[in-house]
């Protein structure tokens, strides 16, 4: 049997409680995924992580946006296209506004989440990038097997959010890295069974599951299997977590406890 695990955003920023976006719950959920690959250690073929990497500015980070009172705003502020279009918020950088215009409008029609301006983090090169010990501690004693981790980055570029490891939220034409990631979708393809987690449940998991089942064939479904305590939700985004995993079930994925797969 080919085992795969994809491991999305298993960073300090969302699972170390100094972390800069820590979600409650993530350091609990990382300790159970690394005993979880310690006791399959032999059995799995390949590891995926993505990895959440950005700029400090960034569409969705405070610096990139000022209102009539020149104040960024404050994080986990939502910004709607009717938000820019009344000036409520416009852009920092003036030569920025017709940009940002047409990606708010993008997501007010594409059925993806609406911009929320999120604290700074996963900054490249910083200490909130790197993926949390007990992961990471797991995955290299992995790695001893003469195996390596393929490591996926995603949104790098300033002017789309990326929670999905598949596609950016508004894929931007002159940048492959934000269009559809083919290479990991056929890879998946080739494993008789996916373990996904990660961080966080209600954006980053949900969306790139979503990508995944969408550009799947449906008889690659039932190979996904969501593992339920290794992932928790953003507070205050819980029903989004909720709504994802009512969702993936009903159209096959499995889920299944850490103590009880494979077992």
């Amino acid at each position: 049997m080919n085992l795969q695990f994809l491991i999305i955003d298993p960073q300090n920023d969302f699972a170390h409680p100094n972390g800069n976006l820590f979600v409650p719950g993530a350091v609990e959920d990382s300790q159970r995924l690394a005993d979880m690959i310690q006791r399959h250690m032999d059995k799995i073929d390949d590891i995926h992580i993505t990895l959440d990497t950005h700029h400090l500015v960034d569409i969705a980070h405070p610096i990139f946006w000022v209102n009539d009172r020149g104040q960024h705003p404050d994080p986990f502020t939502l910004i709607s296209a009717d938000d820019v279009h009344n000036g409520k918020w416009k852009t920092t950088q003036p030569a920025f506004q017709a940009r940002a215009t047409q990606y708010v409008e993008h997501l007010d029609t594409n059925g993806r989440y609406q911009l929320t301006i999120w604290p700074p983090h996963c900054l490249i090169g910083s200490h909130g990038h790197n993926v949390v010990d007990s992961i990471a501690n797991a995955v290299k004693d992995w790695e001893q097997q003469f195996a390596m981790i393929d490591y996926v980055t995603k949104g790098s570029n300033i002017w789309t959010e990326h929670y999905s490891a598949v596609q950016a939220d508004v894929p931007d034409p002159e940048d492959p890295s934000t269009q559809l990631n083919t290479r990991l979708i056929d890879t998946l393809e080739t494993a008789d069974l996916v373990a996904l987690s990660g961080q966080a449940l209600s954006h980053c998991v949900a969306n790139t599951v979503r990508d995944i089942v969408n550009n799947f064939g449906a008889e690659n479904i039932s190979k996904l299997v969501l593992i339920e305590d290794t992932s928790s939700s953003v507070p205050g985004f819980e029903q989004f977590g909720e709504q994802f995993l009512q969702d993936m079930k009903a159209c096959g994925v499995q889920t299944a406890k850490s103590t009880e797969f494979l077992v």
